[in-house]
């Protein structure tokens, strides 16, 4: 990620304002954290004036086990409008809040009793437990964007590894109660050391908390800007765009195909609440068949969305197809060439549609020839009296669709009048059955059978002379009748 687009994506999440509010057991390094971030990336983008005022408001950073920090201390004490190269503003402001007492710390108590310190919520001064865990309540709920809680793997100063996990416990579960993002620095001499990396294994594990290793000594503005990103994909999930193949779009929703995507997106969104959740590989593994593969395209930080696009096994596609079609399609071949000759018959079709329109509403209709079809005569000179004039002969085919209605019965003989009446009530009980009355059978042949075998007896009664006949009196009806009525004699 580019440096300027991570103040950017920052800005955008935290409304303008880093407030950072730093938490932790004491003699971890929070107020050593908080001077080298102040020096690293604030300082520098300050006014003179501005970074003289910062300078002075700095923590000191104290070394053995005395404790330095003894009560909250905002950093600056007014947020610092930074004006980065790229013209993005950002305010921002740290609070070194104070830490929970450790074993072996010095300066918890004062003559054996628990030590009292001043905070900003309170005109009394409070034991300095008490003022930590207030402190760390109040300023992640109250003031930060986000909190960082500061702890040590024991590999600096004169406090042993042993000192900090009851502190660090109670800091994960007060920071942890306000729901905002936070994240877990691992102050240590040898960031890349086994003691470091099983600390922050612990964080993540039992604590849940992203966590990271880092020399706070030696912070570097690469370091604060690993710091700052890590923070961003605490931030919660607000978005999460699924992207499926268009056609699965057109599918019921109880299709094998889309109830799979369906349940996958439902098992992502359970399991996501922050965008650190989509680094867990097996958000985009699946048993479903007919899922090829689930990938993030893309994380918009700024927005806290993501993009997830899931695949479907091209067999799926065309089988949806074939049974659209009612044709199997087992490839792009076979799909090109259905298409290719549907085409045609499209073409085919839209010559005769108009016409088929009008014989299902009047009972007649005609198909209108194609200029193709027509053909022309020479022209002739004609005269009419003292005037002459050119006459051309065309010549077209005419389809003309009549429809009527063929009538025929089914009447077989039983025998007695009871038996006729038998027959009807098993007729009748029988047309109640899912496949109804046309598949009721009569002496051998289903009812379908028996009207269709009638309907084309009838029209076998037009015979070919018949149709001839049928067709040249069309012929004189379109060309010689002149709206006068043709009575036809077969």
């Amino acid at each position: 990620m580019e440096e300027f687009h991570l103040y950017k994506d920052i800005k955008a999440r935290t409304g303008g304002e880093i407030f950072l509010g730093v938490v932790g057991p004491v003699r971890t390094g929070k107020s050593t954290f908080v001077r080298h971030f102040m020096e690293l990336l604030v300082l520098p983008n300050l006014k003179d004036n501005e970074k003289k005022i910062a300078t002075d408001e700095l923590p000191t950073s104290g070394k053995g086990k005395t404790i330095t920090t003894v009560e909250p201390k905002f950093v600056p004490k007014e947020a610092a409008l930074l004006r980065l190269p790229d013209q993005t503003e950002l305010k921002v402001r740290l609070v070194d809040c104070v830490g929970f007492p450790v074993t072996g710390a010095d300066g918890i108590t004062e003559k054996e009793k628990p030590r009292m310190v001043k905070t900003p919520w309170a005109e009394e001064e409070m034991p300095f437990e008490k003022a930590a865990s207030m402190g760390t309540e109040k300023v992640i709920r109250d003031h930060a964007t986000a909190g960082i809680l500061i702890t040590s793997d024991g590999s600096f100063g004169e406090l042993g590894r042993e000192s900090f996990p009851e502190a660090e416990k109670r800091t994960a579960e007060e920071l942890q109660k306000t729901g905002k993002p936070c994240i877990a620095l691992i102050n240590s001499a040898d960031p890349y050391g086994k003691t470091a990396m099983d600390t922050v294994e612990l964080f993540e594990k039992e604590y849940g908390m992203a966590a990271m290793a880092v020399n706070l000594e030696r912070l570097s503005v690469e370091d604060v800007q690993r710091i700052l990103k890590k923070i961003l994909y605490e931030f919660p999930l607000v978005r999460v765009e699924f992207y499926i193949p268009k056609w699965t779009e057109t599918l019921e929703a109880e299709h094998p195909v889309k109830k799979a995507l369906l349940e996958k997106a439902g098992e992502i969104l359970s399991k996501v609440t922050h965008i650190r959740d989509l680094k867990e590989e097996s958000l985009f593994k699946t048993e479903a068949p007919c899922i090829s593969g689930i990938r993030m395209e893309g994380v918009i930080l700024a927005r806290g969305a993501v993009k997830i696009r899931m695949e479907v096994d091209d067999t799926y596609y065309y089988a949806m197809l074939s049974g659209l079609a009612g044709v199997e399609l087992k490839g792009e071949y076979q799909l090109i060439s259905m298409i290719r000759e549907l085409a045609e018959k499209k073409k085919a079709y839209e010559k005769v549609e108009a016409a088929i329109q009008s014989v299902e509403s009047t009972g007649y209709g005609v198909i209108l020839p194609e200029q193709s079809e027509i053909t022309l005569d020479e022209p002739t000179v004609i005269h009419q009296g003292s005037k002459y004039g050119v006459k051309i002969r065309a010549m077209s085919p005419s389809i003309h669709l009549i429809r009527a209605d063929i009538e025929t019965e089914i009447a077989p003989i039983v025998g007695s009048e009871a038996q006729a009446e038998d027959l009807i009530a098993y007729i009748r009980e029988n047309s109640k059955s899912e496949e109804g009355i046309w598949n009721t059978n009569i002496f051998g042949k289903s009812v379908e059978q028996l009207v269709g075998d009638g309907i084309r007896t009838r029209l076998a009664v037009i015979g070919e002379e018949s149709q001839k006949k049928l067709q040249d009196t069309m012929r004189r009806i379109v060309n010689e009748s002149k709206g006068r009525l043709i009575c036809i004699i077969i």
